[in-house]
């Protein structure tokens, strides 16, 4: 029979295999766990020490690349743009420090920048579709001619419409035709004021009935990150920047890196297989130059998509477009009045 001292026994040889267990189990494995665990943290450590080494040295090289880029700036864009009056389209967004260092590096290229147009966030709106819609009609000249258009390639051509020189919108030879290029009544200015008074967009300077070519500014990676909608935004901006392009001589899209994957704005256009310029390192000096450069290419009708995201012909144009040495300077800029003067 099974009394209470039995019972007392076996608990107590119960608990004593298990304490000799633990003491056996932590004394044999002990040395070997702790030098494995003490090895891969020595491993993770050198790990994170050579990238972080590597990173410096990135940032080191990128540094040095920019300082380059500044210094060899001048050799690189003279001319590129000689007699040229460009117009800087920043989308929502758009970092204004990004197309303030593009401006610049145009009028190195020789050309003038006659104006810059904000879009504001009011033109991607979806609740305001069918008012853009109903702007673009009401400055076209040929409403017909916008049948079966969507709302923002609409939008994209009379405003590029209204940018454009009177021989690009209407052809040079139907402008020596009529002899005074008839364009049906078309107000350039006024079709750019419609669009500025429905909140639409801001215009600074003169950009109207003068425009040779254009730089869009994409929006800031920073700006929409997490934001929901964005993919959507930045589809209708590729669109109404490619009806843009078909009435002016060149343009070209820049936009920072992160700009050219997933729903960013480079990314959609180059999805669409758009036939302007797209350079994703706008913001540093070498990105703003390699613009420059891709939109002179695109004024000879060769533009293509630059910088080091997926689907780029290369990091820059190559071979570079040619100086425009032969160039006559627009009318109104301090090129020109220097030859009338020089001519009197």
């Amino acid at each position: 029979m099974i009394d209470f001292r039995y019972h007392l026994v076996s608990i107590i040889a119960v608990f004593l295999a298990l304490t000799v267990g633990l003491v056996l189990g932590t004394t044999m494995l002990q040395d070997p766990l702790l030098n494995t665990l003490q090895n891969e943290t020595a491993d993770l450590r050198g790990q994170t020490e050579d990238l972080r080494a590597e990173r410096d040295v990135a940032d080191r090289v990128n540094a040095g690349a920019d300082q380059l880029a500044d210094a060899a700036a001048g050799d690189l864009l003279e001319d590129r743009l000689r007699g040229l009056d460009v117009v800087l389209v920043q989308a929502p967004g758009a970092d204004a420090d990004t197309a303030a260092g593009l401006g610049d590096r145009v009028e190195e290229a020789g050309g003038s920048v006659s104006g810059r147009i904000e879009v504001r966030s009011e033109f991607v709106d979806p609740g305001n579709a069918a008012f853009v819609d109903e702007l673009a009609l009401q400055v076209s000249a040929d409403p017909g001619s916008l049948e079966g258009v969507g709302t923002y390639e609409k939008a994209g051509t009379e405003i590029g419409r209204a940018l454009a020189r009177a021989s690009e919108r209407d052809g040079e030879e139907e402008e020596e035709e009529d002899g005074e290029g008839d364009d049906g009544g078309h107000d350039p200015e006024a079709a750019l004021e419609t669009f500025v008074e429905g909140g639409l967009i801001s215009v600074h300077g003169e950009p109207a009935d003068g425009t040779d070519a254009v730089v869009v500014v994409a929006p800031s990676s920073a700006e929409q990150a997490g934001r929901e909608g964005r993919e959507a935004e930045n589809t209708v901006l590729a669109a109404f920047t490619s009806a843009l392009h078909d009435r002016v001589e060149g343009l070209v899209l820049a936009g920072d890196v992160p700009s050219s994957r997933g729903p960013g704005m480079l990314a959609r256009a180059r999805a669409s297989e758009a036939g302007f310029a797209t350079v994703d390192m706008a913001g540093r000096p070498m990105g703003d130059i390699v613009a420059v450069l891709a939109l002179a290419e695109d004024i000879g009708g060769a533009g293509g998509a630059y910088g080091v995201g997926e689907g780029v012909r290369g990091f820059m144009p190559d071979p570079m477009p040619e100086p425009r040495a032969s160039a006559s300077p627009s009318p109104g800029t301090d090129e020109a009045r220097r030859a009338a003067r020089e001519g009197e």
